[in-house]
């Protein structure tokens, strides 16, 4: 997998973190536009796993454990939005 960009400055409790999502990509990477966070994802859309992909790559940038990533919006959209539990 490519080297995912250093977003440990966003990992905060209780941060919001939104990301437009692509899948089916050829590869999988996460590339920051300015504040936006595009992440592409090899998975499918089906039952969940795109967003699970999507979930532990954000998790990975970020330096911290997938389980304290809490989907809050965007559960069946390209937009999603993440919380970073307490």
């Amino acid at each position: 997998m490519a080297d995912l960009p250093d977003l440990t400055a966003r990992a905060r409790p209780g941060a919001e973190i939104a990301v437009r999502v692509t899948p089916r990509a050829s590869r999988n990477a996460l590339v920051t536009e300015g504040d936006a966070i595009r992440i592409y994802v090899t998975t499918a859309p089906t039952d969940g796993k795109a967003t699970a992909a999507v979930q532990k790559l954000l998790a990975k940038a970020l330096g911290v454990a997938p389980s304290t990533l809490d989907l809050i919006r965007g559960a069946t959209s390209r937009d999603k939005v993440f919380r970073l539990r307490d």
